[in-house]
């Protein structure tokens, strides 16, 4: 007890009991932001991993808070907070929800440098970026429909490539036994949000150099769109194979966990290209 109690020196014991106030104030402003952001992952079929990503922020922001002690000077973290609080109500007030989710991590930034130093930007960095990736931004859900209109086209011009007969117009595929609808369901939105959430953290696990986790971030996309693509296309073929009730009742179902687990695979194997291979220490 008495190691213990000289660890918690006393201006330890005051910084936690500041954290824990600056902690208790963040949250009591940012509630209206905080509520409609949990309605979002819990409505929002594109951003239902928001309940998973939130605590494993919280445990990575606590489990990197620098021990050392704060480094240079506070202002930086003061003007950052005073930033984000102006930024925070000017958008909270004109109800632009997803803009002021940015403004309260951004705030949350500012806290860890106002507390810790500049250093504590660094150790704040992935947490921070994943909660980015959880904040469900309108242009993601507007891309679908355009996005599903790309992969019908891209997934009729290669099955034609086998020599099965299709014809696109719109969001119609037309096949010689059966007509499809590549709706919104089929844009791979979904693949990419996740996709790109698991990147950012392999990329941070398994990556030092930042060119390198930026790149494997990046991949994701591309990653996820074709890997989308050649599941409607191996969904088209079904169909034309053995019929619509085959192709979007049981293959609809179980191909997607299949091309998305394909596209995790292909990620690991450009970590490896990447020579990431040796998990970073720092987050354990």
């Amino acid at each position: 007890m008495s190691g213990y109690m000289r660890y918690l020196s006393r201006p330890k014991i005051r910084q936690i009991i500041l954290l824990c106030l600056l902690a208790g104030a963040w949250l009591l402003l940012a509630w209206p932001s905080l509520r409609w952001l949990w309605s979002e992952w819990m409505g929002n079929d594109y951003y239902s991993h928001g309940v998973l990503v939130a605590p494993l922020a919280l445990w990575l922001a606590w489990h990197h808070w620098p021990q050392e002690g704060k480094r240079g000077s506070p202002w930086g973290g003061l003007f950052l907070m005073v930033g984000a609080l102006l930024l925070y109500l000017w958008w909270s007030h004109s109800q632009t929800y997803y803009l002021s989710d940015v403004a309260l991590l951004l705030l949350l930034a500012g806290i860890g440098w106002y507390l810790a130093g500049r250093r504590a930007l660094s150790h704040l960095t992935l947490p921070l970026l994943l909660l980015l990736l959880a904040d469900p931004f309108p242009f993601v859900a507007g891309s679908s429909v355009p996005l599903s209109l790309f992969t019908g086209q891209l997934a009729t011009q290669l099955v034609q490539l086998f020599g099965i007969s299709a014809v696109v117009q719109g969001a119609e595929v037309t096949l010689p036994n059966v007509s499809l609808v590549v709706g919104a369901q089929c844009s791979g939105v979904n693949s990419i949000v996740a996709l790109t959430t698991l990147a950012l953290l392999l990329a941070f696990l398994f990556c030092w150099r930042w060119w390198k986790r930026s790149l494997i971030l990046l991949s994701a996309i591309p990653v996820a769109v074709l890997g989308n693509i050649a599941r409607v296309a191996s969904l088209l073929a079904v169909a034309n194979v053995w019929g619509a009730d085959a192709g979007f009742k049981f293959y609809h179902d179980y191909s997607g966990f299949v091309f998305f687990l394909t596209a995790l695979a292909i990620l690991f194997v450009l970590l490896k290209g990447l020579r990431c291979r040796k998990l970073n220490a720092e987050y354990f």
